[in-house]
Formats: C-alpha cells, sequence, structure tokens
C-alpha cells in the first residue's frame, strides 16, 4: 500500500470524527436547556388537609336492625358465589370447604369429616360458637377473623348483603336460631320526650307569676280608688258617705 492510499484512509477517519464530533456540537446547541426562566409549566399543587380536621365516621347500623330487613330471598342469590366451596342442603358431603347446613347456632369446626384450618381447631377448643355476630365477622374479613384459615375468600364488604347471607343459613335448620334483637332507638330519640316533658314545666313558670300579678294587682287598685276619691271632691255622680248618724238603738250612745 502507497503513502497515498494511506493519506486517504487516514483522511476518511479523521473526516469521520469531525463530523460527528460537529454532530454532537450542534445537538448540543439545540437541545440545552435554557436557564433562569422559570418552569415551563407549573404543576398544581396537592391539597394538604388542615391539622386537627375532624372526620365524620359512618354510624354502623346493629346487627339486629339489619336482620330485621333482610332477606332469605336475595341471601340465597348471595351465597351462589360460595357453592364451588359449599354444599347448603341436609346430609350433603363437604366440598373443598365444610357443608354450611345447621351452621347457625353450632359448634366452630363441628363436623368430624373434615380437615378444618387449625385455628377453627383452635376455636373449637375454646367453645366458640357460630352466632350471628360471629359469622358476620368472619364473613367481613375472613383472614381477620381467623388467621391462618385456608379459606381464599376476600370477604363481603356490603353489610346488608351480609346480612341477607345470615337470613338464608338460618333457613338452613330444623330448628331455626332466632335473630337478635333490633335495638332501633338512637340516642337522639331518647332524648327528645325529655326535651317535651320539660318545656310545659317552662310553660307553667312564665305563666304562672302573670297571672298572680293580675290577681293582686287588681285589689289594691280597687282599694285606692274610693280612698282617693272620698279625701278630695267627690266626682260627680258618685255616692258620698252621710255624716248624719243612724238612729241610735236604745240604750246606746254613739260618738262621732
Amino acid at each position: 500500500m502507497d503513502s497515498f492510499e494511506l493519506n486517504k484512509i487516514i483522511g476518511a477517519v479523521l473526516g469521520t470524527l469531525l463530523f460527528v464530533m460537529g454532530v454532537g456540537f450542534l445537538a448540543e446547541a439545540i437541545y440545552h436547556p435554557i436557564e433562569n426562566r422559570g418552569p415551563g409549566y407549573a404543576l398544581p399543587e396537592p391539597d394538604v388537609a388542615e391539622a386537627g380536621a375532624v372526620v365524620e365516621e359512618a354510624v354502623a347500623v346493629p346487627l339486629g336492625v339489619l336482620l330485621a330487613s333482610a332477606s332469605a330471598e336475595r341471601g340465597a342469590s348471595a351465597v351462589r358465589k360460595c357453592q364451588s366451596c359449599h354444599t347448603f342442603a341436609e346430609g350433603e358431603g363437604n366440598k373443598q370447604g365444610p357443608n354450611l347446613y345447621g351452621i347457625v347456632g353450632n359448634a366452630q369446626a363441628h363436623l368430624e369429616d373434615f380437615a378444618y384450618s387449625d385455628i377453627f381447631v383452635q376455636h373449637h377448643n375454646e367453645g366458640l360458637t357460630w352466632t350471628y355476630e360471629n359469622l358476620d365477622a368472619f364473613l367481613t374479613n375472613p383472614k381477620g377473623y381467623a388467621p391462618g384459615t385456608k379459606m381464599g375468600f376476600a370477604g363481603v364488604r356490603s353489610p346488608e348483603e351480609r346480612a341477607d347471607i345470615l337470613a338464608y343459613l338460618q333457613t338452613l335448620s330444623a330448628s331455626p336460631v332466632p335473630f337478635p334483637a333490633a335495638d332501633v332507638a338512637p340516642p337522639a330519640a331518647e332524648a327528645a320526650p325529655a326535651e317535651a316533658e320539660a318545656a310545659p314545666v317552662a310553660g307553667e313558670e312564665v305563666t304562672a307569676p302573670a297571672s298572680d300579678t293580675t290577681e293582686t294587682t287588681a285589689p289594691e287598685a280597687a282599694v285606692e280608688t274610693p280612698t282617693t276619691t272620698q279625701d278630695e271632691t267627690p266626682v260627680e255622680g258618685t255616692p258620698v258617705q252621710e255624716t248624719t248618724p243612724a238612729a241610735p238603738a236604745s240604750g246606746t250612745t254613739t260618738s262621732q
């Protein structure tokens, strides 16, 4: 290879390097950020909650009140999501979960032919039963009520739907367990009769002095009027007491 060919190769390499450097300088000049001009777009600031703000919590409805208006028919439709793991008819075999006939009021882990989770065996040994309250707590959050349970169900969030399911489970028994009492009297309703009873008393206290004043003032006015009339010039048409003494009775003297 002669020197001319070598010079062409070296020149091509240098030209390529110069071209790449030039493109880099040009790109940096075009896309270099402009400083000291402020942000291009002002992002909205998040709302900061005021310290000490009181958050109103939803008032929990008592379970007895929910069960009083629950529907077993709606509960039968709601438990269809459970039929893949449970059976509900009397005498049916177990599936991945135990048979649920007669579950209300029964002891937890009461079936001898089903392998319960350790937590339910512990509950059984502790004497826990499936009351409506325990069933409601379990349906709300199975893993929260029974940590370590094999049941993978996430739970039923709606209190009304849980009440319907409990109403349906009540029917799965030859002797259904009665619902707990529905305590529907709120504190405000209990305070209302006390205020109603206090109102007449306040009214009597205001009215009584007015009637007393009328009664005591009227006699004073009646007594003062004749006295003033007798001392001063008699008013025309007003009878004046005569000074002539009446005829004395026999043997009686009268002094004036």
